[in-house]
């Protein structure tokens, strides 16, 4: 199964770019121009190692994969979303990363803006329906690109994916659960991004006032759940 991961220049993108493809997937990084997704991707290659499968393209071609990620600021999300929904299949499943932190207009990383559609998430599923439907999910909101980045280190998180498309949810899930010590929360439909998104600016709260870098998220009694029914 390919993944491209659309921003996966930045912080975040290339964090999941180096932990996914250490979990044995074809990562993509997608760029505005190709020429720097390749020179990311040669630079993962060096952080990995020579064999490993990453590539880079532009976000157009990288937005073709089964799986492809959005890892870009909110100001520039719908941008981005417009520059690649024609590439997007109906059957890919699209995850988006993106919180609306106060960034966007010019206030601080630990405030949260509200988007028209109620959520990112949400704002980027209006976007790509503009050309069919699709299959999006939110998740990922909660672990820095520090963190991701860190590969000494092993992440210790759950990760809550929201979505109407159980399938896609699963998906998903599979690709979570294949970082070690990460796992996966069906957070119910695509409308709990609106609290889900939020969580970004309280983990750079939490991180900021204890002068650390991996707050992350724990769902307590998890383990007697099984499955997401």
């Amino acid at each position: 199964m390919d993944v491209s991961i659309i921003g996966g220049t930045g912080d975040e993108g290339y964090g999941l770019t180096l932990r996914l493809a250490r979990a044995g997937y074809h990562v993509t990084i997608g760029s505005r121009t190709a020429e720097k997704g390749s020179a990311v991707a040669d630079t993962a290659r060096e952080t990995l190692g020579h064999d490993a499968n990453v590539d880079g393209s532009s976000n157009q071609d990288a937005a073709t994969a089964d799986i492809v990620i959005v890892t870009v600021p909110f100001a520039g999300q719908a941008e981005i979303y417009r520059s690649i929904k024609g590439h997007i299949r109906p059957d890919t499943v699209v995850v988006d990363c993106t919180s609306p932190l106060a960034t966007a207009v010019g206030g601080r990383a630990w405030q949260v803006v509200r988007p028209w559609h109620g959520s990112a998430a949400e704002q980027a599923k209006a976007i790509l329906e503009q050309v069919h439907p699709v299959r999006v999910v939110g998740a990922f909101h909660t672990i820095s690109g520090a963190s991701l980045q860190d590969l000494e280190h092993d992440l210790e998180s759950d990760v809550l994916v929201c979505g109407a498309d159980k399938e896609a949810k699963a998906i998903v899930g599979g690709v979570i659960d294949q970082i070690p010590n990460l796992r996966w929360v069906d957070a119910g439909d695509l409308t709990q991004a609106r609290i889900i998104e939020p969580l970004t600016a309280l983990m750079i709260s939490i991180n900021r006032g204890y002068k650390i870098r991996d707050a992350a998220i724990r769902i307590t009694g998890r383990n007697a759940w099984g499955p997401p029914g």
